[in-house]
């Protein structure tokens, strides 16, 4: 019930263990590696340094990315069903890093992520064919070729005019305009009339101005050969083709649930190799050796040195100096009565090294207060087993762990307190009495 004392670590190894040892480390797990700092008397030494390759850690961010991409696409396509209580599959070290399995992994996060892709493709085609159609839906009702080109003799060209514009009134329009003119309406909607007009070219400057007063517009589809009713039954094949193309590939997603636990233990790889990768970052390097900076627990140090001895390297662990607290890490040590008041310290900061743990002293008025305010046997009941029930059936850990360990605690001393007062679920233990004896 204190705050763990640190220790301060120097290592200097050879370039050549480096990946060895930062594996032993992260398998340890009690040393937490920072920027090495530099003193005026060190300063020439390191000065001299530099930083190693930090490529391992952008395709160790990349392979995290695909794997959680991946399982993203499952949980759309291929749902698991899994109860709220379920615990978290246990995974032994050797099959989290087992390369084998990992390479195929890789493998499957490939294959759904291209296969997503390509439905996101899909998508955006068959947008794009929505509005082609659109754009012809109103053509259709036209049997000249959408390509029909204008002649020395004739003007060819198909636009628009506004729906509350009379049909009679722009026929009439063209014809004074030009007696060697034609203008037929193909379909209409509720903003616009889709014309075909059909000019002699010595009247069809006249006639264009006349219909550009009246709000004529050309429609660009030169691109397309053919009439719109072929163009609308081709785009409407390709469409099918798409849809049919679509439904295949969900239904290969759906049945490719089984790579779940494949990618979560590659997503577990992957964060530990950028893990790795990250505080490989912050190493020193020169050539043949490597040189890091970090803290371990004081009461973990023999371990460290004894997993150390294989390896060529020297080091040394320092009990950091005043000037140093506000730089220590801070990991707090406690008992099973306070350990879930770590939730609470959480929520605010942990206290400053080289101060006091205040879990000790806050448990005892937190967990006490919390039953004299609720005061209820019922709540108190429900919250104890609610809690135990979790802890044993889920086992989670973190935050929620401690929440739930609290509400056991808490609920505990709520049952004791409302048995003092003789409150269960408020007076519904008065409420019984006065029914069953007819008592006022």
């Amino acid at each position: 019930m204190s705050i763990v004392k640190m220790k301060r670590l120097r290592l200097a190894a050879m370039a050549a263990d480096r990946d060895r040892l930062l594996r032993l480390l992260q398998q340890i797990g009690c040393v937490e590696i920072t920027e090495p700092e530099v003193d005026e008397e060190d300063a020439p030494l390191l000065e001299a340094l530099t930083r190693p390759d930090t490529g391992g850690f952008t395709a160790a961010r990349e392979e995290q990315n695909q794997a959680e991409r991946a399982l993203e696409v499952l949980k759309r396509c291929a749902p698991a069903k899994s109860g709220f209580l379920t615990p978290k599959p246990e995974l032994r070290e050797a099959d989290l890093f087992d390369e084998a399995s990992a390479q195929s992994a890789r493998a499957r996060a490939e294959e759904i992520n291209g296969l997503d892709k390509r439905l996101a493709a899909i998508r955006v085609e068959r947008g794009k064919l929505a509005a082609q159609r659109a754009m012809l839906e109103p053509w259709r009702p036209l049997d000249l070729p959408l390509d029909t080109p204008s002649t020395s003799q004739v003007l060819v060209q198909l636009g628009t005019l506004p729906a509350n514009l009379p049909m009679n009134q722009a026929e009439g329009a063209a014809r004074a305009a030009c007696e060697l003119a034609q203008l037929s309406e193909a379909s209409a909607d509720r903003e616009s009339r889709y014309c075909l007009l059909v000019c002699h070219a010595s009247g069809s400057e006249a006639v264009l101005e006349v219909l550009k007063d009246l709000g004529w517009s050309r429609a660009n589809l030169r691109d397309w050969t053919g009439t719109a009713a072929e163009n609308l039954d081709r785009l409407a094949q390709e469409d099918r083709a798409l849809t049919e193309e679509s439904a295949s590939i969900e239904a290969r997603l759906a049945a490719m649930g089984d790579a779940r636990p494949q990618l979560q233990r590659l997503f577990d790889l992957a964060t530990a190799n950028a893990s790795r990768e990250e505080s490989q970052s912050r190493l020193l390097d020169r050539g043949q050796a490597f040189f890091l900076e970090g803290w371990v627990p004081a009461e973990r140090w023999p371990e460290l040195v004894k997993a150390l001895e294989p390896y060529p390297c020297a080091c040394e662990g320092l009990d950091p100096s005043e000037e140093e607290y506000p730089q220590v890490p801070v990991q707090l040590k406690n008992n099973w009565f306070t350990r879930p008041l770590n939730m609470v310290t959480d929520m605010y900061s942990l206290p400053a090294y080289g101060t006091l743990d205040p879990n000790p002293l806050m448990a005892p008025f937190f967990i006490l207060f919390y039953g004299i305010m609720m005061a209820d046997m019922g709540y108190g009941l429900l919250m104890m087993l609610a809690g135990a029930i979790i802890l044993k059936k889920k086992k989670p850990g973190g935050t929620f762990g401690h929440l739930c360990g609290l509400l056991v605690l808490c609920g505990i001393t709520t049952f004791i307190m409302g048995a003092l007062t003789g409150g269960f679920f408020g007076d519904f233990l008065t409420q019984v009495v006065k029914l069953t004896t007819g008592g006022d």
